[in-house]
């Protein structure tokens, strides 16, 4: 798998691989996403800001997410541990690849991203009636440190503090080895 930034060219093929995952939640009954948000036009400022990242596994585009140091008010109502944090964003998985590891394998990725960017933490913030999200994060060590309640319902805010460790950084280029991109 490899990472890169988006570009407007991928701005279709991005927004397709959300409507189907729109979709697929829709089904699962999973009330997150609708025609309100997310839409073409926030992936759009996402690449005009260079903050929006693919994964691309096999010329096809597996995965998306949105890093920055951009959070709603929601965020300051929490006790954070760490004071040098990025934020991810709207995060998915293509419900092509869900459920064969490229999740984990993703979240990974952005960590030793933000690692070498000099981020301390990661913060995020998912949605309790998403199982599959819930499951994710907290599998890979996110901890709840507070919750917001937005139109869609009651989301929980995760923070996970970074591994600088040399062993964990050198553990981690395993995974990535392969991957490309630039940090912004």
């Amino acid at each position: 798998m490899h990472y890169r930034l988006a570009t407007m060219g991928d701005l279709t093929e991005i927004c397709s691989m959300i409507e189907a995952a729109k979709q697929l939640m829709a089904e699962q009954g999973i009330e997150q996403w609708d025609e309100i948000y997310p839409v073409c036009e926030d992936f759009e400022e996402d690449i005009k800001k260079e903050t929006l990242y693919l994964a691309i596994n096999d010329d096809l585009l597996a995965a998306i997410y949105v890093i920055s140091e951009e959070f709603d008010d929601e965020y300051l109502k929490c006790e954070w541990e760490n004071k040098k944090p990025c934020i991810i964003h709207r995060f998915c998985v293509s419900p092509v690849f869900q459920h064969n590891g490229i999740g984990n394998a993703v979240l990974s990725h952005i960590e030793k991203q933000l690692i070498e960017a000099g981020y301390d933490s990661v913060r995020l913030d998912v949605f309790t009636q998403n199982p599959y999200a819930l499951r994710l994060y907290e599998k890979n060590g996110y901890v709840q440190r507070g919750i917001a309640d937005w139109r869609k319902g009651r989301f929980l805010l995760m923070e996970k503090k970074l591994d600088r460790s040399p062993d964990y950084i050198y553990l981690t280029e395993a995974s990535v080895l392969s991957s490309s991109y630039s940090v912004k």
